[in-house]
């Protein structure tokens, strides 16, 4: 049985699952039939060129502090509308 070959946008698209959805690389290995070793050795190679690292990173890193603003900012509500029924309560 030979070399199983994978396109680049392949690669990189399993790269993503990994550093940007936060899937652990057991998941993806499992769900794509890649090996571990294969998707590690991939996000050295392309976590390395500077250029796709750097042109696919802001979008990334927005799409991240968006998500995570949104939590955030739910938080915030959910704390906020529990302190006035407390508060209400304590009168």
């Amino acid at each position: 049985m030979g070399k199983a070959r994978f396109s680049n946008d392949f690669k990189l698209d399993a790269i993503k699952q990994i550093t940007e959805r936060g899937y652990s690389v057991a998941d993806v290995s499992q769900r794509l039939g890649v090996s571990t070793h294969s998707l590690y050795g991939w996000i050295k190679r392309y976590a390395a060129s500077p250029g796709a690292a750097v042109k696919d990173d802001h979008p990334a890193e927005i799409r991240r502090l968006k998500t995570e603003l949104a939590r955030v900012t739910e938080e915030r509500d959910i704390l906020k509308k529990a302190t006035a029924y407390f508060a209400k309560d304590a009168k």
